[in-house]
């Protein structure tokens, strides 16, 4: 058994698609590395072990999720670990390139890596002189590196050319020593898609074309070329980090709220977030109202979509988890919840509530109509329905006259397609429907292949 195996517990968020991680020191204390203001995981698997966190270390300055050290340094009295460039305004250790922390027995080394952002460090933790391994954040990732824009398209060739320098010096540590790092498969943060998490400084030296390519200039070629879809909440939660995440004084509940009290909300400009299922939604729903299905993905949708700065009511089906929506919605920096509808739509019509519907089609239902493809690009360009029109689901806002009138709308599985047709819906589009599930279905019925871009 290897340190990792023995030592290292990785916490992964499928839905972001990042890892954080808890380093068992060894003397009931612990590190824990990029942990997200959803610190349930983290918590549970320290009190699986009993342990106690320590140190908390960052890589950067995070824009996809916020960060859970503030939270960790006033609950545990963690030390928080992170760069003195980042300029954080929140008590912790600043450290530079080479700055060495004793945990203990273990060391953990600050490397410069600057590239996903300006201020980014990696951890190298140490036993002795022998490298155990390194946390990577968003340097040298499985297959890739992270993307190079957070601070602007105007930046992003410059920052590329940082990273590029950042991974030849990664690659230049001892072939057997572990990367960790924290994006991954589902990032929107450019990692490629991908069962594996961690890997090693010679896996990547072997696979990740990045480090294959033959000089600066072709790196940086590759790796802008890789960038995909970016997050309107990005923008948002780097700052927010910096100046360190509102501490949540005990565990946050969701309030029940009449139809009266929804009703009320609603007329004074709060927003409503449907998050039952796909079918729900489509029976029956009420006017004016998001579908974004409770689901690992909801964060980044919720965060792609909607405003942070206006009062959040939610329409949920029996037996959803609360406590999923209410995290998933904090550690993205929803913190204006004002509840759920008690009783959901139920108890909505029986108040004499309004409701609306969106069909939900099964792909033989959809020849001869208007078909809107609402997945990321490089989804569309591996293969659509011929004649399709492609909006992607977080530019739909900006683009809903761009919509096809009476359009079948569909994504993978049917849960986007739901969202962006709850936004055509709201902004006067009639007569919508939904595939329930994805063009692989068309093809099957029609018997016609997908079209492929190059």
């Amino acid at each position: 058994m290897g340190f990792a195996d023995d030592h290292l517990t990785p916490l992964v968020d499928e839905g972001l698609g990042n890892s954080a991680y808890l380093v068992d020191l060894g003397d009931g204390r612990a590190l824990a590395v990029d942990a997200s203001r959803d610190l349930r995981a983290l918590r549970a698997a320290a009190a699986r072990r009993g342990l106690t966190v320590a140190f908390a270390a960052d890589t950067h300055l995070h824009a996809d999720f916020l960060s859970g050290a503030v939270q960790l340094a006033a609950d545990d009295g963690a030390a928080v670990l992170a760069s003195a460039a980042g300029n954080r305004a929140f008590p912790h250790t600043p450290l530079g390139d080479g700055d060495e922390t004793d945990l203990g027995g273990l060391t953990l080394r600050a490397l410069a890596t600057p590239g996903h952002t300006d201020e980014h460090l990696s951890f190298l933790l140490l036993d002795g002189a022998r490298e155990l391994g390194v946390f990577t954040g968003g340097s040298l990732i499985v297959g890739s590196a992270a993307r190079t824009d957070l601070l602007g398209a105007d930046r992003a060739e410059e920052l590329a050319r940082a990273q590029y320098r950042s991974l030849q010096r990664l690659a230049k540590l001892p072939d057997a020593t572990a990367v960790w790092p924290t994006h991954g498969a589902g990032s929107f943060c450019s990692a490629p898609p991908g069962a594996e998490r961690t890997t090693t400084i010679a896996a990547q030296k072997q696979a990740n074309l990045l480090l294959a390519a033959p000089d600066e200039d072709a790196f940086v070629r590759e790796l802008l070329g890789s960038l995909g879809s970016y997050p309107a909440y990005f923008d948002r939660l780097g700052e927010i980090n910096r100046r360190g995440p509102a501490v949540i004084g005990s565990a946050p509940t969701l309030a029940a709220l009449t139809t009266a009290e929804t009703r009320q909300l609603l007329d004074q400009g709060a927003q409503l977030v449907d998050v039952r299922p796909v079918a729900d939604f489509a029976a029956g729903h009420i006017p004016g109202a998001i579908s974004i299905p409770l689901r690992d993905q909801f964060a980044t949708w919720l965060g792609w979509l909607l405003p942070d700065d206006v009062p959040l009511v939610f329409v949920t089906a029996p037996g959803q988890d609360l406590a999923e929506l209410t995290w998933q919605s904090l550690k993205i920096g929803y913190e204006r919840l004002a509840g759920h509808l008690d009783g959901g739509m139920a108890a909505w019509t029986a108040d004499g509530g309004p409701q609306q519907t969106i069909a939900l089609v099964t792909a033989e239902r959809i020849v001869g109509r208007p078909v809107l493809d609402v997945r990321q690009r490089a989804e569309h360009t591996t293969g659509h329905i011929a004649d399709a029109v492609h909006i992607e689901l977080g530019e739909l806002v900006a683009r809903t006259d761009e919509a096809p009138d009476g359009a079948v709308v569909h994504c993978g599985h049917g849960e986007r397609a739901m969202t962006a047709a709850s936004l055509l819906q709201r902004a006067g589009h009639r007569d919508l429907a939904v595939l329930d599930g994805g063009p692989g279905d068309w093809s099957k019925v029609t018997g016609r292949p997908l079209e492929e871009t190059t």
